[in-house]
């Protein structure tokens, strides 16, 4: 074991040998670590990646929203879940974790984490349970993820006292503008903000379009297809540290019950490292597939996950791209490139280059590090890498514009061209407005995205109305930020909710927009909504533009593009049934066998046939199997009306009671009945009866308990030898004794008679009674 150096240590060149992958250490920025050559891509085909079977792969926060800076939760697009089915380490190692201290671990903005406040993490009760050697074992294994917990509840609690003393100036915070607790919005401002002056649109529209549309991250439809296809599969730390140690039967592939990493054996950050780059692999291989996908149906810009490569730009558990994902990332270049797609990036909302804080702004440094580095591996032409922008927002004000642009501007200089090159500041729908940020975009030759979303709830009234009307006269402007650098000019476009008044609330983004803002016709355009592609599909019918006739609706809960496994086959039926369907339909009744042809892996997800993509706004279950529901009794007429083998029984039961003899009363009625109509009342009022016996023996059989059989109380008669049935419901009923002809019927057995041996009963003579009668 090579010996651990301190942080806080000068490392010279001479320590750098013992330096290795298993000891991550943080550099200081004088000394430059040491090179390492490409190795070949770290193949680990025994990390199951799709998340419908492995619990410990979960969806990127931040792909599933409408953009990174929603933060509601009814902005998240939904995904089935996978119930857990063995326990995860970093709930069961001695310390109980809340909610959003387990969701810290994921997605990974490593100041995300680092920003985070949490408090301390309290002890958990522990069950009384007798050692066993494998728990002795995992106890011992999983010192290193209580270790890291523990720190992790340290820093988190040391935060605390940062908190209080930045409230005053509100860093790091997302305050809205009409308080900080929408919950406890008083009636006043709720009036205050609906009696706002009302917005001046423009009426104008892009239209004949001739620019590109595009989503964010993750495909609805792809992500509910099976195998599921997406580019933001991330796990938490404790999964890595988990997988440091080796399977139990290294030989098997992982099992979630039955192969899991064995904690007594010793433990490895290079196979950890592995497994967290199997998770990157994966989503980068997903990519080409979403290009195709969206190619076919006309979409041609794309936004890359920020969360593709989980960790990559993690303080301690952070690594490079191209040591292991430089073929994959040119593969996803080379099919944007032959599709003539867009891509881009926007790192999340809390990489901030205007923060206070050294830590905040050395973790934006290397996320944005990570981000140029993703884009630098597509291997784009010239003006495609160009136009391969990165969207950030200038982040909190802390108390203090100028200040923060001031720091801004400092940081930025540090950066290195290339990410310069790439960096795009966007107007945000807290603090910064439009007007704020074109000032400081012309000063360093930084592009200048327009959000048009934000800038209804943020913008300078001293200058403009809200609304899309006034901002117009600032187009010029905007645009000549791009052209500068020769990038081609994009926006973002959302709307709000219907119902939503307060600032707030109005920030939260409407799962489909309804029109189209009046930018120009040939502008790539990024709309971010909750339901992704499907929002760019319902712009695309609504203005019927480029490719609005090449998909169609889905079939509800059923998808003929993929290979889902196949309903069971019913039972055999028994011989007896076969031979009453054979007497009542001359035939026996045959089940339908579902036959389907098996998807090629190309064509998995793709639409099938007839391109059967587009959901309805609200029904995301349609894209799943629909759940298993009870069914109900069937209607008697429905059961004759499509007799199958199902209800054969219930059927035969129907006939025999249409048999029985009807009541005398009915009798009486139906003779009295003058006409057609009370008829069909008295045969009502029947129906009627039966329904409500019906329920009395429904409830009297759901409420009567399970108790031995009795035993049939008999009578014996000892004159005539009979046994008188007393259990039976006639023997109980009282006859009419009025009538003289009234005989009293009991239904009577035949005693058994004694059991007689053979000489009793005269089968069997003995020797002595044979011989006498021979000699007589």
């Amino acid at each position: 074991m090579p010996r651990k150096l301190k942080r806080a240590a000068a490392v010279s060149p001479e320590n750098l040998s013992l330096i290795s992958r298993e000891i991550p250490i943080p550099l200081p920025p004088t000394v430059r670590a040491p090179g390492r050559k490409p190795s070949r891509p770290s193949h680990c085909p025994d990390v199951n990646t799709n998340p419908d079977h492995n619990a410990e792969i979960i969806d990127g926060k931040t792909a599933l929203r409408a953009s990174p800076d929603a933060d509601e939760a009814e902005e998240v697009f939904e995904v089935k879940k996978v119930k857990l089915s063995h326990t995860i380490p970093s709930k069961t190692n001695g310390v109980k974790r809340s909610k959003e201290d387990a969701e810290s671990d994921s997605p990974l903005s490593d100041t995300d984490a680092e920003n985070t406040i949490a408090k301390p993490a309290k002890k958990a009760k522990k069950a009384k349970k007798t050692p066993t050697k494998s728990s002795i074992a995992a106890k011992k294994g999983s010192e290193e993820i209580k270790a890291f917990v523990a720190e992790q509840a340290i820093k988190k609690a040391a935060k605390v006292e940062v908190k209080t003393e930045d409230s005053e100036d509100g860093s790091d915070e997302r305050v809205g503008p009409a308080g900080d607790d929408d919950t406890a919005e008083e009636v006043g401002v709720m009036k205050l903000e609906a009696a706002r002056p009302p917005p001046v649109n423009s009426d104008y529209l892009p239209l004949p379009w001739k620019g590109r549309l595009g989503y964010a991250c993750l495909n609805t439809y792809l992500r509910s297809s099976n195998p599921p296809v997406f580019s933001s599969r991330t796990c938490r730390i404790a999964s890595i540290l988990e997988h440091r140690h080796p399977l139990k039967d290294p030989t098997q592939p992982e099992h979630s019950t039955k192969n899991r990493p064995d904690k007594s054996q010793p433990a490895s950050c290079e196979r950890g490292q592995r497994y967290v780059e199997e998770l990157g692999l994966a989503n980068a291989r997903d990519i080409p597939k979403m290009l195709r996908w969206n190619d076919k149906y006309g979409i041609k810009f794309f936004r890359l996950s920020s969360e593709m490569f989980p960790f990559a730009s993690h303080a301690e558990y952070g690594y490079k791209l191209a040591l292991f994902a430089s073929e994959a990332l040119a593969e996803v270049g080379k099919v944007a490139t032959e599709l003539g797609h867009r891509l881009s990036t926007h790192p999340g909302q809390f990489t901030q280059l205007g923060s206070p804080r050294e830590e905040v702004i050395s973790g934006s440094i290397r996320d944005l590090e990570f981000h140029n580095e993703m884009l630098s591996l597509l291997k784009l032409p010239p003006q495609e890498d160009r136009d391969a922008v990165m969207i950030l927002h200038m982040g909190g004000t802390f108390g203090d514009k100028a200040a923060t642009i001031d720091r801004f501007r400092q940081n930025y200089s540090g950066l290195s061209p290339s990410i310069k090159q790439r960096l795009v500041l966007e107007n945000d729908d807290v603090s910064w407005s439009v007007h704020d940020l074109l000032p400081i975009c012309e000063e360093l030759n930084i592009p200048l995205c327009l959000d048009f979303h934000h800038h209804n709830i943020i913008f300078d009234s001293t200058q403009l109305r809200e609304g899309t009307l006034d901002i117009a006269a600032l187009y010029p402007r905007i645009k000549a930020t791009w052209d500068r650098k020769n990038i081609r000019q994009k926006m973002h476009y959302s709307e709000p909710t219907p119902g939503a008044i307060t600032g707030r609330q109005r920030r939260k983004h409407n799962p489909r927009p309804a029109t189209l803002p009046p930018c120009p016709n040939d502008m790539d355009l990024m709309i971010e909504a909750k339901d992704k592609e499907q929002a760019v599909f319902e712009l695309m019918r609504i203005f019927k533009l480029p490719g609005y006739e090449t998909f169609n609706n889905v079939i509800p809960y059923e998808r003929s593009d993929d290979n889902r496994p196949l309903p069971k086959k019913p039972k055999k039926k028994p011989k007896k049934q076969i031979q009453a369907e054979i007497e009542e339909f001359g035939r026996e009744l045959s089940e339908e066998e579902i036959e389907r042809e098996i998807v090629k892996e190309e064509n998995v997800g793709m639409g099938g046939k007839e391109n059967r993509v587009y959901w309805p706004q609200g029904m995301e279950e349609w894209l799943r199997p629909k759940k298993r529901e009870v069914k109900k009794d069937e209607d008697e007429e429905d059961m004759f009306r499509n007799p199958t083998s199902a209800n054969f029984a219930k059927r035969k039961a129907i006939i025999r009671k249409r048999k029985e003899p009807l009541n005398e009363d009915i009798q009486h009625k139906l003779r009295g009945a003058g006409s057609i109509a009370d008829v069909m009342a008295i045969l009502d009022e029947m129906k009627g009866l039966k329904n409500g016996e019906a329920e009395e023996d429904g409830e009297k059989k759901s409420t009567k308990k399970k108790s031995k059989p009795k035993r049939k109380a008999m009578k014996v008669d000892a004159n005539k030898d009979e046994v008188i049935d007393m259990d039976e419901e006639e023997d109980l009923s009282m006859p009419d004794l009025s009538a003289n002809d009234t005989k009293i019927k009991v239904r009577t057995k035949k005693a058994t008679p004694a059991r007689k041996s053979l000489r009793a009963s005269g089968k069997y003579k003995s020797y002595a009674e044979v011989d006498g009668n021979e000699e007589e």
